[in-house]
């Protein structure tokens, strides 16, 4: 069970006023990889390998961009069992880059877009 995060914050459990509202299923899962996507790799001295490394995006050469997403998203995910990135997109809004990781879990025809 994860809690909800929303805009980066969790949100505060409407029912009883107490604590913060979980998600479970898929939507536990979009959590997880939102968090580990945004977080940066390295950021946490006791889990070195949580994060990932696409704040280093901005550095790569405009051509090699979706490449280092995609593989930036599976390593972040690599511990995430049966998760796989199935594709990644990158598209410049200004000064920023908006990526989008499209996630197949256990073998799922559904996917999964998390967008970082």
């Amino acid at each position: 069970m994860e809690m909800k995060l929303v805009d980066g914050d969790y949100v505060p459990d409407s029912e009883t006023g107490v604590g913060f509202e979980v998600v479970t299923g898929a939507e536990e899962l979009l959590t997880r990889a939102l968090f580990k996507l945004t977080a940066r790799r390295g950021a946490f001295p006791f889990f070195p390998n949580l994060g990932s490394r696409m704040w280093m995006l901005g550095r790569e050469k405009r051509s090699a961009r979706r490449s280092a997403a995609r593989q930036y998203a599976a390593e972040a995910l690599a511990d995430e069992d049966g998760v796989v990135v199935e594709d990644v997109s990158v598209a410049e809004e200004g000064e920023r880059l908006r990526v989008h990781v499209m996630l197949e879990y256990n073998g799922s025809a559904e996917m999964l877009t998390v967008e970082v």
